[in-house]
């Protein structure tokens, strides 16, 4: 079968990934399953990866298939499966998990201690078939387009992670900010907006972001290269600051804003990574905010943002590539040229 693989880590995305012939993947547990991959999302991680960003978090054995956000068809099954059959159209949660672990009884997936994260540890989507296995599947309704649908099992299970903790401190009317209203943002917006009655102010240096943002539910818009921020914020908030802040980009500016948006005892939610957090201690004593990290979500999570797809409340934004287009993929998307998300269709 044909798979894109990363060879060694680089920084340059033109030619990044190399189109090689590699032997189609088998069941060889009994909980195994094989998907026929007809969508995989590509994701900023995806750069990151290549970039080397992650070889001091995880192991990675080069080369490797990338692509992490995958839907298709089961074409083979372990004996022991029961969840789903040969001919059903699934999401892959982003991680094979063993399921006997504490941290898998407690239902937190992405802390499994024996996990497989195809496409950052193990063989991913960025090709014709996956190899994942029973507790990664989630059955699609029949209208759902395993393609279109593909990049939420990354993005939006992130972005839906994020906002269902920041819905937990939210009341009707509370100032919530969305900061960045790309791939992953104009995701959590949406659910923002369909599981709080928050009032959401929406930041992107983009016009046609915030122009989306305001068809996605958004009350205010913003660009931060216009207007001060913590002024603006306050401004909205008649002084308060946002009780909730949905960082998409995390750039070190985004994540420096924290101090002067956040009302006291809020949270400003890390989505999207890159930068740093520089702040003194005493700024966050003095305001008693917090950040929160966002690592992806839990099995369930996945199979509520699917209720909301289906339900019509999210909409994912998707362009469609061929694999041998891969490449440019990757540098569209390093230089912020792709909107919504970009979906790979290896067969």
């Amino acid at each position: 079968m044909e798979a894109a693989r990363l060879h060694e880590y680089t920084e340059e995305m033109g030619d990044a990934l190399s189109i090689d012939d590699i032997e189609r993947p088998a069941v060889t547990h009994s909980d195994d399953v094989v998907v026929k991959v007809e969508g995989a999302g590509w994701c900023q991680t995806d750069n990151h990866i290549i970039e080397g960003m992650w070889t001091d978090y995880v192991d990675q054995d080069l080369p490797m298939t990338l692509g992490h956000e995958n839907a298709g068809e089961v074409v083979e099954v372990g004996d022991e499966v029961q969840t789903v059959e040969v001919g059903d159209k699934v999401i892959c949660h982003p991680v094979a998990t063993c399921g006997e672990c504490r941290q898998c009884r407690l239902g937190e997936d992405m802390y499994c201690e024996n996990l497989a994260f195809p496409g950052l540890t193990t063989d991913g989507g960025f090709a014709e078939y996956l190899l994942t296995n029973e507790r990664a599947t989630i059955p699609l309704p029949n209208d759902v387009d395993p393609t279109d649908i593909a990049p939420h099992a990354d993005a939006g299970i992130t972005a839906y992670h994020a906002v269902k903790k920041a819905v937990d401190e939210l009341n009707p009317g509370d100032p919530a900010v969305v900061i960045g209203v790309g791939g992953l943002g104009h995701i959590g917006l949406q659910c923002l907006d369909a599981m709080s009655a928050a009032n959401i102010v929406a930041l992107d240096v983009k016009p046609e972001a915030r122009q989306l943002a305001e068809e996605l539910g958004a009350h205010y818009t913003v660009d931060p290269t216009s207007a001060d921020i913590p002024d603006t914020i306050a401004d909205i908030t008649n002084g308060h600051g946002a009780e909730q802040v949905l960082d998409f980009v995390g750039a070190d500016e985004t994540t420096g804003y924290a101090p002067d948006i956040v009302a006291p005892g809020g949270d400003h939610h890390i989505v999207g990574y890159g930068g740093h957090i520089h702040e003194p201690a005493q700024a966050l004593v003095d305001g008693e905010f917090a950040y929160r990290g966002t690592l992806v979500g839990r099995y369930t999570e996945l199979q509520e943002l699917v209720r909301l797809v289906e339900r019509g409340d999210v909409d994912l934004r998707t362009t469609r590539y061929d694999l041998s287009e891969i490449n440019n993929v990757a540098e569209k998307l390093e230089h912020g040229e792709i909107e919504g998300r970009a979906v790979i269709t290896p067969n």
